[in-house]
């Protein structure tokens, strides 16, 4: 009788969708930072947008794996809980105050505003894709250590 190896459908993204998600990030973070290198005004200002960017930046990953993490049931706590979305939200708060309170014409805010969305946007996507393709390679190193032919015999 021969054994037939159960094989367990695991999603990959295709290579067109993972070059279009690198893509956009690129495109965003080279916009983004093309508009704070020529942003005209303050040195102060343009830093202050630069610490709101990163902060922004980094806290929208922090908040795609939170929630990613603790989306079939919680396993973190509800005071990191409260530090990932204050983070998310204290950093798209003072970043657009940041960006409404500048003295530019609304041409460059409304540059930077968009620019700046973009990324947060492809943070998400970016972050979903990642996760997706580490879970896919969990998924199949499973697979495949228990269809070894060494475990087979146990």
């Amino acid at each position: 009788m021969h054994r037939t190896a159960q094989h367990p459908l695991i999603h990959r993204d295709t290579r067109a969708w993972r070059f279009q998600v690198w893509a956009s990030f690129g495109i965003a973070s080279s916009l983004c930072a093309s508009g704070l290198v020529w942003l005209p005004g303050d040195d102060l200002d343009r830093a202050f947008m630069v610490m709101g960017y990163v902060f922004c930046l980094s806290s929208a990953f922090a908040l795609a794996k939170f929630v990613r993490d603790n989306e079939g049931r919680r396993v973190d706590t509800p005071m990191w809980q409260l530090v990932v979305w204050s983070g998310f939200a204290l950093a798209m708060s003072l970043t657009g105050w940041g960006l409404w309170r500048m003295g530019i014409q609304p041409v460059w805010k409304a540059y930077l505003l968009v620019s700046w969305l973009f990324l947060i946007s492809t943070v998400f996507t970016l972050a979903k894709m990642l996760r997706d393709a580490h879970e896919a390679d969990l998924l199949e190193a499973r697979h495949v250590g228990h269809n070894h032919p060494a475990r087979e015999s146990e």
